[in-house]
């Protein structure tokens, strides 16, 4: 049987974290079912969800629990591999957002879908500055499912009333990985 964990490491970022860490989840015969990683300022974030034998479950907590010796923040849960199961039937698609960046519309995109019953599966924000005027341009892309009663045309209509409000480009597209 397996368990499984999602598995965070955050702080200074190094060379060959990445391998040190998949090192011990390897000599533990686990396997990274999914992961994002990111260098953020001058930081480094992992998130991980990885499976083990359960025989060999406490090991891998303790040894990736020790990487807090060498200052990294570490945060490991138990979780349900099914969670899959909740969203079963939902409509899958890709949300990208672009324009000047100013603040709160992450909030803004993530409310309006949230007051709708849609769930975020993934987002990803960056801040790139324009070539020829330098100034900061917002990218937002995320991955959403919507639930099979929700129209499109009904939250389509919401993103296309935060475009005008905002001054920002929304388009959505099905997702297909």
């Amino acid at each position: 049987m397996q368990k499984h964990f999602v598995f965070t490491l955050t702080g200074a970022d190094q060379i060959g974290i990445v391998e040190r860490v998949t090192k011990v989840i390897l000599e533990q015969a686990g396997n990274i079912e999914a992961s994002k990683m990111a260098h953020l300022g001058g930081e480094f974030a992992m998130l991980m969800m990885i499976a083990v034998p359960s025989d060999n479950a406490e090991e891998l907590q303790e040894r990736l629990t020790a990487f807090q010796d060498d200052g990294y923040q570490i945060l490991l849960c138990s979780t349900d591999a099914k969670y899959d199961q909740k969203f079963k039937g939902w409509l899958p698609f890709q949300i990208k957002v672009r324009g000047a960046d100013h603040e709160g519309i992450v909030h803004r995109v993530t409310h309006e879908l949230s007051s709708l019953g849609i769930n975020i599966e993934i987002l990803d924000t960056t801040i790139i500055e324009a070539p020829m005027s330098g100034t900061p341009l917002f990218s937002m892309t995320t991955v959403i499912v919507v639930p099979p009663g929700l129209a499109r045309k009904t939250w389509q209509s919401r993103m296309d009333d935060l475009e005008s409000e905002w001054n920002i480009n929304i388009e959505a597209s099905p997702y297909t990985g």
